[in-house]
């Protein structure tokens, strides 16, 4: 092939140096009016350049053998047909007949088309069947937001509403590459979201609907699909042009041509949180597309923009990954894939039961589990707890064994497959899914989704019954055989296995890993990444039912060993972190971004919870907890799902807990109108009469949470919110919570952003009789007359001893009341800080004298101990 190339380029060298300079002018202009597929070299390029400046000119643009056939068209435009034809006779001599398979540009963009359309058309189900993509795919909620929401994530409540979740159709796809309100396009869209939300399939929809033409009409030429994990497991090394052939129906596509005008390619990268972080200097990513490299340079260089930085790319990745990924993308705009609506979840329900009454039955007591019902926006998880509802209505068996969190719907789901094996065959089986288990902590601790026949004849594998109920097979035509790889049905099933393994398996077995669970926990924080999933599965798999359960189902007794070894790393978890988290008032300076590293950080304790959501046991929840007995998140735009999983973790949460939420979104996803929210929300309100139903307000994001804490067995001690953006609504649903909240002593609201109505709200739950809170810090500039309310809880309040106002802006009547107030009977304030505030002279005098008339109130201020004179005619109004 290069030898052809070299000849080529000799060719075409030799026949424009024998032309004069003025058949050189000639053919030079002819050139500009000589499109190839619709494209010619830019003029800028070709003016003055001589004979070696246009072969090379002509050899980059359109490729070796092509520039041929343009020189000659272009030299008979040029009426020197002489020269064409010489050129001909010369090519036939050293390089034989042009081959037709070489098309133009063009033309090859209408075989590509046809040949994505072939191979896309269908896809595999989870139970190996090939149907039609376009009747598995279901359409999901997909919401557009900001590529690195900042500390103020949620704004004030005049602020406009955040763009409501579409569903995925073509006008939503189409819309990820829109321009936005400055009219720049993004060059990067990142789809994020959770394991199994339908990412992949969203991915494939696109690329097949961009090949039938429903998408980037006019605007992408040729779109690529490169799954990374595949590509990074691939031995060797390769070109980006390499990649690109591999998915082409031929070798002979004009891969320079496509290259040249890279603005017109779309590339999908899915599952690009795969990419580990860039290595050294040697490890750079790749800037040259013909360049030989490793898997991960080529992906790293398109995912930099350093490898065609014109290109369009499509990125997908797991929801906790974007933070990794942030320090190597050029402005990506991204959007959250959120899974089914409800109404879609209800479709999708009766799409696969085929018996109405068996689909009415089955969604009812889903929608009544509402863990269950929320747990089901992923379409896998809807997927397999359809699969094991419908084979538990045809067994005749109680629907309410069906669990409702990941874990235990998974476990079940393989218990139910697993009950399909004769039991006479049941001890082989046993053994079999051990082996099975074993591979998949092998490819996930070593970062491999792919497995070779060998893999699975060492472990006596091949031909089991669990390979062909969870491994698929993958056939590649190779150079001198076939190679034929497996990979489980689903990553989140190698991952599940994954952890299963190290309860179905001794850590002193031989060949299991050296201290087991406890080195899988002590990754570093790159690999930690990786085995996010694997870890919720692992602590959802040590509750004392799913240990029953695996003993029961798979005859295996599961070691306390290895629940006492979790516990302990997770109290671990507390030594060397940072318990507190900054409160002043600074806001982060705009542009800037925060290292990789520390986003990592901030994540990990919300991960932590969902680690301890999966196990639904609250006394490990309580026990685990002791160890951390201040739980700080920074920087979450909470979803449905995370305030769920905190809400439970603080149920459960042991006396003493401390909660600080810094700089975190509280915004809900809005999939309904609001008419038909409120419907929701009033059909829900129970006993309360249908006028007070009607005045309710509507429920905040935060009620979970505040529900949460008044629970009897809550032992959250302290709260405290900053810079959250506290809309009215959060106001009064924690308002009702520091009514009820029994273990709640604790109270800071800091730069919160509230407003008078949402002060004064609050302020009525402080003041309420049964109210527990000792200690309430307020620190809000900006509302001065509103703090009359916060001073107006002192006169109620059995409980408040500590008042902190520290950086509040109090003007003279304010003060004048608060003195007032603090010298009535029934106040039984015993601190006040009011450092960093700016007071007069006068109401200096005035909080002396409550100091002078109350010794044992401490007010905090430094002007406080000194004394100057008394101004002339001044007299104290107490």
């Amino acid at each position: 092939m290069e030898a052809r190339a070299t000849a080529a380029r000799e060719l075409l060298l030799a026949a424009l140096e024998d032309l004069s300079q003025e058949q050189l002018k000639r053919f030079r202009h002819k050139l500009r009016d000589a499109p190839l597929d619709g494209r010619s070299i830019p003029r800028g390029r070709l003016e003055g350049a001589d004979a070696v400046d246009l072969a090379e000119q002509l050899t980059q643009f359109y490729g070796p053998e092509p520039a041929l056939d343009v020189a000659r068209k272009t030299l008979k435009r040029a009426d020197m047909r002489d020269v064409a034809a010489r050129l001909k006779e010369q090519r036939l001599q050293r390089l034989g007949p042009s081959s037709s398979a070489l098309l133009s540009v063009s033309e090859y963009k209408k075989k590509y088309r046809e040949h994505v359309l072939q191979q896309h058309a269908k896809v595999k189900e989870r139970n190996a069947r090939s149907v039609k993509i376009n009747k598995r795919f279901t359409k999901l909620l997909i919401a557009p937001q900001s590529a690195a929401p900042g500390p103020e994530a949620l704004g004030p409540a005049e602020e406009p509403e955040p763009e409501r979740a579409r569903r995925s159709d073509t006008h939503t796809f189409n819309r990820l590459f829109s321009r936005d309100e400055e009219g720049q396009r993004p060059l990067t869209v990142v789809l994020q979201g959770p394991a199994g939300i339908g990412k992949t399939m969203a991915a494939k929809k696109i690329l097949y609907d961009w090949a039938a033409g429903k998408l980037y009409h006019g605007q992408v030429d040729f779109a690529f699909f490169m799954p990374c994990r595949e590509l990074l497991e691939r031995p060797g090394t390769g070109s980006l042009a390499d990649l690109i052939l591999d998915q082409c129906p031929d070798r002979s596509a004009p891969v320079r041509q496509m290259l040249a005008q890279s603005e017109r390619l779309l590339f999908i990268l899915d599952g690009a949180d795969e990419l580990t972080a860039p290595g050294p200097a040697d490890d750079a990513p790749c800037t040259d597309p013909f360049e030989a490299a490793g898997s991960a340079r080529v992906l790293g260089g398109l995912l930099s923009k350093a490898l065609l930085p014109n290109a369009r790319l499509l990125v997908t990745t797991r929801a906790s990954a974007p933070g990794r990924l942030q320090g190597r993308l050029r402005s990506p705009q991204c959007a959250e894939v959120r899974g089914f609506s409800d109404k879609d979840k209800k479709k999708y329900f009766y799409k696969f039961f085929r018996d109405e009454w068996r689909a009415e039955l089955a969604y009812r007591f889903v929608k009544e589990n509402e863990t269950l019902f929320a747990l089901c926006f992923v379409p896998f998880v809807w997927w397999i707890v359809c699969t094991v509802l419908r084979q538990q209505l045809e067994l005749g068996q109680d629907l309410s064994r069906t669990s409702k969190t990941t874990t235990s719907v998974y476990l079940l789901f393989i218990a139910s497959v697993l009950r399909s094996a004769p039991a006479a065959h049941g001890p082989r089986v046993q053994g079999e899914l051990r082996k099975l288990c074993r591979l998949a902590r092998e490819g996930v601790l070593g970062r491999r989704a792919q497995f070779a026949e060998r893999d699975l004849e060492r472990l006596a594998l091949r031909g089991s019954k669990v390979q062909t109920l969870f491994l698929s097979k993958k056939e590649l035509s190779g150079v001198l055989e076939t190679e034929v790889t497996y990979q489980f049905i689903d990553q989140s099933f190698q991952e599940f296995f994954a952890a299963l393994s190290y309860l179905l398996e001794d850590e002193e077995a031989p060949g299991a890993p050296a201290r087991g669970v406890r080195t899988l926990l002590r990754r570093d924080a790159e690999l930690r990444h990786h085995l996010a999933l694997t870890t919720r599965f692992l602590f959802g798999l040590l509750s004392a039912e799913r240990m029953r359960d695996i003993e029961r189902h798979f005859g295996c007794v599961v070691s306390e060993r290895v629940k006492q070894d979790v516990l302990a790393w997770v109290q671990d978890q507390a030594q060397g972190r940072p318990t507190a988290a900054p409160e002043g008032p600074e806001e982060p300076v705009e542009g800037t971004e925060e290292p990789e590293e520390e986003a990592e950080e901030l994540n990990y304790p919300l991960e932590l919870l969902y680690c301890l959501y999966e196990t639904q046991e609250g006394a490990f929840v309580r026990q685990a907890l002791r160890g951390l007995p201040e739980l700080v998140l920074e920087r979450v735009r909470f979803s449905r799902m995370d305030l769920d999983v905190l809400s439970y973790c603080v149920r459960c949460c042991p006396a003493g807990q401390a909660l600080r939420l810094v700089s975190c979104g509280l915004a809900t996803a809005r999939e309904k109108k609001k008419k038909s929210l409120m419907k929701r929300l009033q059909g829900s309100l129970g006993s309360s009469s249908s006028q007070a139903t009607r005045g309710r307000p509507q429920a905040s994001p935060l009620r979970p949470l505040c529900e949460a804490m008044t629970d009897q067995q809550c032992g959250l001690n302290s709260l405290t919110l900053c810079r959250c953006r506290l809309a009215d609504s959060v106001c009064r649903d924690l308002s009702e919570a520091l009514r009820e909240a029994p273990a709640l002593m604790e109270l800071g609201l800091l730069h919160n952003g509230l407003s008078e109505a949402g002060l004064r709200v609050l302020s009525e739950g402080l003041a309420w009789p049964q109210c527990r809170v000792q200690t309430l810090r307020v620190q809000q500039p900006g509302l001065q007359e509103a703090l009359q309310y916060v001073v107006g809880v002192l006169r109620h309040s059995p409980a408040l001893a500590t008042l902190d106002l520290s950086g509040c802006q109090l003007s003279g009547p304010v003060v004048t009341h608060l003195c007032a107030v603090l010298q009535q009977p029934g106040c039984r304030l015993q601190t006040l800080s009011l450092t960093s505030v700016e007071l007069s002279e006068q109401s200096l005098q005035e909080l002396r004298a409550v100091r002078t008339a109350k010794p044992g109130l401490v007010i905090t201020h430094p002007a406080l101990d000194s004394h100057p004179e008394p101004p002339e005619g001044f007299s104290s109004v107490l």
